[in-house]
């Protein structure tokens, strides 16, 4: 037996599987350590019966010795002191392995060097297999059984769960993939959700994203939807409550949108991309499912919108003449931001003739006014999507957002005797006070103008908003994205 140049009277773990070439190869060191009267388990993780020739082979087939030493290469060589790791080698080094062991001789006639190969257990997927097999993760929500004959996505449906159309059945594996998208506790407490004021934690939020066919890097722009939606001067259990069109409609901003895929060009507002789609629509189900906000119960809409199963877009930073809509709102423009507004019916712009700013905006200014109704002033906020062409239309002229906000404002100031009486549009007309006046269409900071659209279409877009706004309505609401 050669002299060990060290002291080894600690505990050395090999993880190998047979597969592996190099795990079949330094089997003659695993013997060769054993021989040195080294207390050495090896876990195997494909094959009880690899490697041959060693006394304590312990079966790893179910890789929960290797989920919890944290492999990544097998072979892996772990040398632990009092119960605590003191060093780890993964593949083989032959004089990384010496030193690790103190055998001077060890390998000698095995190459210097070959790389490993990947352990079972950092195979994609399972991480999260093991982390809900054998894992301190407990997810505290209440597990719902379907028969083997019973069809998941139906199952869903029945139960009230659904916005009308399929979800992904939340198993529990899904959850966890989900929770892996942000680094908050699974019950951490976001948001207290109207109607019904339920405590709306991560695990929750978590659990409706994957219904809605979010990934798990979508999830903290959801959590941060919900706590702007949750915000007072937001008005959301109003918001659900009116027989309005409005629901949330969510703008992203910051480098997050370009991270998670985000569409804010062709067909922004429309189908076909999954991170606007299913980042809004699990804004919705958390509303639905968690704070009890169902149509036909608290939502009392007369019409409704198809933006209600969810409207969420990101603004075109990159392309826009001007600061992004976060920055206005005072945030930094590498922070990512989600910002809620109570939208309801898109109405397109048409204008194909105006080469000059004015121009432009008169065409905005005489769409804008229809907002609501034509003759009711400071009812409704907007937002103005304007597209690249037509935002070229501004840069050209050097034109700012404030240059453009003003000159609406001028434009938008209705004179008060051909205005109607209150939000309902009664006939009768307004007070005599307001006859001679002129009433601006807007609230101050009641119209916002954001960037976004295809390239190509003199069009751009008014998102009207809901009929109660302001101090005693709904507030458009910015929330920073976090981890």
């Amino acid at each position: 037996m050669t002299e060990n140049t060290q002291d080894n009277t600690g505990k050395f773990v090999a993880v190998c599987k047979r597969e592996c070439e190099t795990c079949a190869m330094i089997v003659p060191v695993l013997r060769q350590i054993a021989d040195h009267e080294i207390h050495l388990t090896v876990y195997t993780q494909d094959d009880p019966d690899f490697p041959e020739g060693l006394s304590d082979v312990l079966d790893d087939t179910g890789l929960e010795h290797s989920w919890r030493l944290d492999i990544e290469t097998v072979p892996t060589l772990i040398r632990f002191e009092n119960n605590r790791e003191a060093g780890r080698v993964a593949g083989w080094d032959r004089q990384q392995w010496r030193r690790l062991t103190g055998i001077p001789d060890l390998g000698e006639d095995l190459p210097a060097f070959r790389p490993g190969c990947g352990a079972k257990n950092a195979e994609p997927g399972m991480a999260e297999i093991l982390a809900v097999r054998h894992g301190d993760l407990r997810l505290s929500s209440r597990r719902i059984s379907a028969g083997a004959a019973e069809d998941e996505i139906e199952t869903c449906y029945a139960r009230g769960w659904t916005d009308g159309l399929p979800v992904v059945p939340p198993t529990e594996l899904r959850v966890v993939r989900m929770l892996g998208g942000t680094i908050r506790r699974p019950d951490e407490v976001i948001a207290r959700t109207p109607p019904n004021l339920i405590a709306c934690t991560v695990e929750k939020a978590a659990i409706n994203a994957v219904m809605a066919g979010c990934k798990p890097e979508y999830l903290p722009v959801v959590l941060a939807a919900v706590e702007a939606a949750c915000q007072d001067e937001f008005c959301l259990h109003g918001l659900l409550a009116t027989t309005y069109f409005s629901g949330p409609v969510v703008l992203v901003n910051g480098p997050v949108r370009r991270a998670v895929g985000m569409n804010s060009g062709v067909n922004v507002f429309g189908q076909g991309n999954r991170a606007n789609a299913a980042i809004g629509r699990a804004l919705q189900l958390i509303i639905r499912n968690v704070g009890g906000g169902r149509p036909g119960e608290i939502d009392r809409a007369t019409f409704g919108t198809p933006g209600k199963y969810g409207f969420c877009f990101a603004e075109d930073e990159e392309n826009s003449p001007w600061e992004p809509f976060s920055v206005e709102r005072g945030f930094a423009e590498d922070t990512s931001t989600v910002s809620l507004f109570a939208g309801g019916e898109v109405q397109g712009v048409f204008d194909q003739q105006s080469r000059d700013p004015e121009s432009l905006c008169r065409t905005f200014a005489a769409c804008l006014r229809a907002v609501v109704h034509p003759k009711i002033p400071m009812s409704a906020d907007a937002v103005l999507a304007v597209s690249p062409e037509h935002g070229r239309v501004f840069s050209q002229a050097g034109w700012t957002k404030a240059d453009v906000k003003a000159k609406l404002h001028q434009l938008l100031q209705l004179p008060g005797r051909d205005l109607v009486r209150g939000a309902g549009g009664i006939a009768e007309g307004v007070p005599e006070d307001f006859i001679d006046a002129d009433l601006p269409k807007f609230r101050p900071g009641g119209l916002d103008i954001v960037f976004a659209g295809g390239p190509a279409g003199m069009f751009s877009a008014i998102l009207g908003g809901w009929v109660a706004t302001g101090a005693g309505g709904s507030q458009s609401v910015t929330r920073e994205i976090k981890s």
